[in-house]
């Protein structure tokens, strides 16, 4: 129980705070990390498969080899759904990669755990203020950091104005009943209104995970991260709610075997037109126009609705963000390329791109691109934060967040086995 209430204190809301300026350094070789004439080789994993961030990654281990003759960086890109599982596998063997993206939360708790990586309180302490305090939240536990913020955003409604507009639909929905409106309103049109990758399941959970917060509230998914019980009403009615939208058949066709960012996936149907909303982070632009047409001007961006009855507010938020931790057998040239990387002046690059938010102080003038800025200040005004619960709780429960919820979406489960299935993996992984 002592080590699931550690991982189910991430669910606690964090205020987003504001930031302020900082300059940055001028990158080099540091003694007795990469400045030597001893060949050093690490792995670097990570998931930015897509533009911008594809480039901007390998830009980045280009320059850093240049400067760093005697470094080699294997630079391992996965696609997201393949990156967790490679991962998972890695790190039930007992290893971990040198350098690797991570959501922070219950995960790299478990990787903390397991002495699969280095504490960086005390190596980053010279650049741990540069962040914004948000952005480091799913990477602290105890007091230490045990990786450094690359992106921190929300998950909302990317939606496709002209087809909201050929429906008759003038203004994004606010409430849960304004949106199933604005379901029907779209089928009517004869307009697939969500794109969803049901072969993923991750998506999936995004729905379940923010009905809870808007019916049941923080403070309810707060009490269930430390008790391990998720039957209460409101887990029950966020079910229910979910099914009411799952039974006016709101997806594309064969979507439980989309993936989200293949050619035929969730991304580049909402890309290329095929449908008219997709719930997902804020990463969504810019994978969108990797899959597909991209929607340019005519993409909008609006928060997850109210419930009516609900406790929960349309101010908090859910989403998280990136990081990249470091193996607990790295070399020191792994944290130097890291602290490089996130360097103002390289990290200022992947926001002007797009590619990311802001998580260093004094970013947020970067923010260039419509839809990421209406995220920007979406957040900005948040009052609380919730993480993604795939990722704030341990990975065998928040497997069976995605999982239960993909069933409950397949027509397999109800609201209520939904809901017993999540108590009963959080009562045994507690034992």
């Amino acid at each position: 129980m002592r080590r699931w209430r550690c991982v189910a204190a991430l669910t606690a809301s964090a205020l987003l705070l504001g930031a302020c300026g900082t300059d940055g350094e001028d990158a080099g070789a540091k003694p007795g990390a990469s400045g030597g004439t001893e060949k050093v080789t690490f792995e670097f994993w990570h998931s930015a498969t897509a533009e911008p961030l594809k480039s901007f990654w390998a830009d980045l281990v280009k320059r850093y080899q240049a400067a760093h003759p005697n470094v080699t960086i294997k630079n391992v890109g996965i696609e997201n759904d393949s990156y967790k599982p490679k991962l998972a596998t890695l790190t039930q063997s007992g290893r971990a990669p040198d350098l690797y993206s991570t959501w922070g939360g219950g995960v790299l708790k478990q990787h903390v755990d397991a002495g699969l990586v280095k504490d960086l309180t005390a190596e980053t302490a010279d650049i741990a203020g540069d962040f914004t305090p948000a952005s480091l939240v799913p990477y602290r536990f105890d007091g230490k950091l045990y990786a450094l913020p690359t992106d921190i955003g929300m998950v909302g409604f990317w939606y496709n104005k002209a087809l909201f507009a050929r429906a008759g639909v003038t203004t994004p929905p606010a409430t849960w009943t304004e949106f199933l409106d604005t379901v029907r309103k779209l089928k009517a049109a004869g307009i697939t209104p969500i794109a969803l990758a049901g072969k993923a399941k991750w998506p999936g959970h995004y729905y379940w995970a923010y009905l809870a917060m808007r019916v049941a509230g923080l403070d309810a998914l707060r009490q269930a991260g430390e008790t391990g019980d998720f039957t209460g009403p409101g887990f029950v009615a966020a079910g229910q709610r979910l099914k009411e939208l799952v039974d006016l058949q709101p997806f594309q066709k064969g979507f439980l075997g989309a993936d989200y960012s293949t050619p035929d996936g969730q991304a580049a149907t909402m890309s290329n037109g095929r449908a008219a909303m997709e719930l997902m982070g804020q990463w969504a632009p810019a994978v969108q126009k990797d899959a597909g047409k991209g929607l340019g001007e005519d993409l909008g961006f609006f928060t997850f609705p109210t419930v009516e009855g609900g406790k929960g507010v349309a101010t908090d938020a859910f989403g998280g963000g990136g990081g990249l931790a470091v193996g607990a057998d790295a070399p020191p040239a792994a944290l130097d390329f890291l602290k490089f990387a996130l360097k103002e002046e390289n990290h200022r690059k992947a926001v002007e791109a797009g590619g990311v938010l802001p998580v260093l102080k004094g970013e947020e003038s970067a923010v260039t691109d419509p839809g990421i800025k209406a995220v920007s200040e979406t957040l900005s005004a948040a009052t609380a934060f919730q993480l993604y619960l795939d990722q704030a709780y341990p990975p065998a429960v928040g497997q069976e967040v995605n999982d239960a919820v993909a069933e409950l979406i397949a027509g397999e489960k109800t609201p209520e086995e939904v809901a017993s299935a999540i108590t009963e993996t959080a009562k045994s992984e507690a034992e």
